[in-house]
């Protein structure tokens, strides 16, 4: 029988096995066993630029889920709930006496022990958890960051520090993010999301309710101004709320303007001005994101102008609003964008930044999330002026009858909608050469984007 282990000391694991290693949380917790001399390996499915990234950093990765293969002396098994459950390696370790856990739960000793930023929400919090660990690097202050996408300006997900100051993107996927206990906590949105694990978006929005409550005496608690059910949120701490310009939120911008591509803009507190702040990142959410990220520095004590100097040095995260062509000829967007909200921020950031003819390829990420929100993608779709629908990327996931990209195209105006293959939208950008092109998706959309680039740019 698998025995059940409910804790164990970080500073003990000499070797660790990572079933999903690619994945990006897993993937940060590799670097870090890493970063701590732990001889660490693991499997995914198929090779991609990060896991062939982990390998020339020393991490072995293979990608056949074969019981002869698997290490039999390590210490601990990690493995993510997106491995199905059929998994030879996984049931192999767990006839085992080898501890298996899910990354979550490293994730809770890791910082047991350390003063933890952590940032939830239903989108948003890979670019705040980059920005405000980005922040507290820059300016000396120090962290260790987990962070859910690729830092542009260091090239990776996870970075260590000698101040024992934990930054972590709080996952809600499979009730993850109920396991931290933050000092300072980031609540981004409540918007339904992973029905197939939670049933329903009241029960999504209770989740965001007890993570606010896990805060520790004295902390602080960060949400965005609006969000419904805000009374319910932990009132035992100090509680700031942030909105892109509704001056009935504790902290918000103003003064903004746009200047080539960047964003400036002054951020407004009650108790404190930050004057001329400099963005080189698209989207007005970004600027909203940002103030959230800034909130944290302020309250961890981080003087002004250094502040500043780390925002305007932010080169983004990958795959979030990032440029792939920016001249005369064309502009190419891509952006991680996978759930209804996420494509109305990302397309009216885009309106806010240029006036062209708004092409949008969109890859559908899970047939469930198709399915429960269907005509919200659309609404949000229907504000681009022409949409590409890319068959659905199941992920995780089997077919479910009946739902297709179709099943969102039904909903957006018939015009400006094609429901084309990979293929047949490569051939479709070829002969129309967009001026303005943004590509969005979870999936793996992003194999299309130097073919894409190469295209436009020929």
């Amino acid at each position: 029988m698998q025995r059940n282990i409910p804790h164990m000391k970080i500073d003990l694991i000499r070797s660790v096995y990572f079933i999903g290693i690619g994945g990006i949380g897993m993937s940060a917790l590799a670097r870090y066993f890493k970063s701590k001399g732990a001889e660490v390996s693991g499997y995914d499915k198929t090779a991609t630029t990060l896991t062939k990234q982990l390998v020339v950093e020393g991490i072995s990765v293979m990608y056949t889920d074969d019981i002869a293969l698997a290490p039999k002396s390590v210490d601990v098994v990690v493995y993510t709930p997106a491995i199905p459950a059929t998994h030879e390696q996984l049931n192999f370790y767990r006839t085992t006496t080898i501890p298996v856990v899910k990354r979550s739960d490293v994730l809770q000793w890791i910082t047991e022990s350390s003063m933890n930023v952590c940032i939830g929400g239903t989108h948003g919090k890979t670019t705040i958890t980059s920005l405000t660990a980005h922040l507290l690097r820059h300016t000396g202050y120090g962290c260790n960051a987990f962070l859910g996408g690729i830092a542009t300006n260091y090239n990776t997900n996870f970075w260590s520090s000698e101040n024992n100051c934990s930054v972590i993107e709080a996952d809600e996927y499979d009730r993850s993010f109920l396991k931290l206990v933050p000092d300072v906590a980031v609540i981004t949105a409540m918007d339904a999301d992973h029905l197939d694990i939670y049933g329903t978006p009241e029960a999504v929005e209770e989740a965001y309710i007890t993570f606010s409550k896990q805060v520790k005496q004295g902390g602080c608690l960060i949400t965005k101004y609006g969000l419904s059910r805000a009374n319910e949120f932990n009132q035992q701490v100090q509680h700031y709320t942030y909105h892109l310009n509704d001056t009935n939120a504790n902290v918000y911008a103003a003064n903004l303007t746009v200047n080539d591509g960047s964003y400036y803009f002054d951020i407004i507190s009650k108790q404190w001005q930050l004057h001329q702040v400099v963005l080189h990142m698209g989207g007005l959410h970004n600027v909203e994101n940002t103030i959230a990220a800034v909130m944290v520095a302020k309250h961890l004590g981080i003087d002004d102008e250094k502040i500043k100097a780390a925002v305007a040095s932010f080169k983004g995260v990958k795959r979030r609003f990032e440029y792939y062509i920016k001249n005369q000829q064309h502009v190419m967007i891509d952006d991680y964008a996978h759930h209804p909200e996420e494509l109305r921020a990302l397309i009216t950031g885009v309106r806010s930044l240029y006036h062209q003819k708004i092409t949008i390829v969109f890859q559908p990420h899970l047939f469930s999330r198709t399915q429960d929100l269907a005509t919200a993608f659309a609404d949000a779709l229907n504000l681009a002026d022409e949409v590409i629908l890319l068959p659905i990327y199941p992920a995780r996931e089997l077919p479910i009858p009946g739902v297709t990209s179709n099943t969102i195209a039904t909903h957006i105006e018939h015009e400006k909608v094609k429901l084309l293959t990979k293929e047949e939208m490569l051939q479709y950008v070829a002969s129309t050469k967009p001026v303005l092109l943004v590509m969005a998706g979870a999936g793996d959309i992003d194999t299309l984007l130097t073919p894409v680039q190469n295209i436009l740019n020929a």
